[in-house]
C-alpha cells in the first residue's frame, strides 16, 4: 500500500490524467493545490476527488519558490497520511506535471522488492555542490511571493554534514515517521527554515544524520532531463511525443515534466502503455556508493 502527495498548482485537466493513471483502490492519496492559485482550481479538483474515498484535500497554503513552504506542505502532508492509515508502507510525492512511467502494480511490486530501501537523490553538499552553499551559509525570510538574504554569514549546524538533491522521493513510512515527529529532526526543521530551497536538502540530511533507516539509493527513480534556464541554471525540460521510446525504456517508475498545452500526445502515449495488457518488465542494477556515513545505492536503470 502506498501514500501519494501530490502538489497541483495549476492545469486541472492534466491532473486529473495523473490521478487517473496513479489511483489503486489501496492506496491513498493526499493533494495540495497552492493557495495562490485561487479558490476555483482548488473547488474543481475537491470536486473531482468526491467520488474517491481514499483521495483528500491538504489544507492549502501559499508556496513560494525557493521558501520553506514548500518543505511545510511535505511535512503536513507526511503527517496526515500518517494518520489516514497505519498499513502504507511507501510515501511517494509527485507534482501535477509529473506522470508514470510503470502501472500501480508494477510500482506496488518494484517497492514491495525493496526491503525498506530509500529512494531520494543524495549528495555531500559541501564536496560535491559546493556552488550552493550559500543556500545554507545565509539567512533567509521568506515573505508571501519572494525570498529575502540577509548580510553576512551564519554558520552550518554542529556535528552535522549538509547534503543536497531534490524534492522528489519515494521514502519509507519510518522516515516519514521520523522527520515529522522525532526530536531529533527538530534541530534541522528549525535551521532550513531560514535557507533557500529548503526542500532540496532537508530531508536528504535528516535521512543521512540518523542510521536507524533503511539503505539509501541514490535515486528517486524519475526520468528529468535538466536544461539550462538563465538564473535560475536548470529546470526540466519538458517532454514531447518524441521522447516516449526512451521514457519507457529508461527504467524509471515517474517523469516530469508535461504540459498539455505543449505536446497532449506524450500523455496519450503513455497512458496507452499504461492499459496495455503487456507491461514492460523492469530490471536495474545496483552499485554502492559511499556518501559521508551512511551507505548509498546508485540505482543504474538498464
Amino acid at each position: 500500500m502506498l501514500a501519494y502527495l501530490l502538489l497541483v498548482h495549476r492545469y486541472p485537466k492534466q491532473f486529473k490524467r495523473l490521478f487517473r493513471a496513479i489511483h489503486h483502490p489501496d492506496n491513498h492519496y493526499l493533494v495540495h493545490v497552492d493557495l495562490n492559485s485561487g479558490p476555483e482550481l482548488a473547488d474543481e479538483i475537491g470536486a473531482f476527488l468526491r467520488p474517491y474515498p481514499n483521495a483528500e484535500l491538504l489544507t492549502s497554503q501559499g508556496a513560494v519558490w525557493g521558501g520553506y513552504s514548500l518543505v511545510d506542505v511535505e511535512l503536513r502532508g507526511m503527517a496526515k497520511l500518517l494518520r489516514m492509515d497505519r498499513d502504507w508502507t511507501y510515501f511517494i510525492n509527485l507534482s501535477g506535471q509529473d506522470f508514470p512511467l510503470k502501472t500501480q502494480g508494477e510500482i506496488r511490486a518494484f517497492l514491495g522488492r525493496a526491503n525498506g530501501k530509500e529512494y531520494l537523490r543524495v549528495l555531500d553538499q559541501q564536496k560535491l555542490r559546493p556552488e550552493t552553499m550559500n543556500r545554507i551559509l545565509h539567512h533567509f525570510e521568506e515573505t508571501s511571493t519572494k525570498m529575502v538574504q540577509s548580510p553576512g554569514n551564519r554558520p552550518y549546524l554542529t556535528d552535522a554534514t549538509p547534503y543536497i538533491g531534490n524534492q522528489w522521493m519515494m521514502v519509507t513510512r519510518a522516515f516519514c515517521q521520523y522527520v515529522c515527529h522525532a526530536p531529533e529532526a527538530n534541530r534541522f526543521k528549525a535551521f532550513y527554515r531560514n535557507s533557500f530551497i529548503a526542500d532540496e536538502g532537508l530531508f536528504q540530511t535528516v535521512m543521512m544524520s540518523d542510521a536507524a533507516h533503511g539503505e539509501i539509493v541514490n535515486s528517486d527513480m524519475r526520468a528529468i532531463d535538466w536544461v539550462a534556464d538563465g538564473d535560475i541554471k536548470l529546470r526540466p525540460r519538458t517532454y514531447r511525443a518524441a521522447d516516449a521510446p526512451a521514457l519507457l525504456a529508461s527504467g524509471n517508475l515517474f517523469a516530469r515534466k508535461f504540459d498539455l498545452t505543449v505536446d497532449a500526445e506524450i500523455i496519450d502515449i503513455l497512458e496507452a502503455r499504461l492499459t496495455s495488457s503487456a507491461p514492460t518488465r523492469q530490471t536495474k542494477r545496483e552499485a554502492p556508493e559511499p556518501v559521508g556515513n551512511r551507505s548509498v545505492l546508485e540505482a543504474i536503470p538498464s
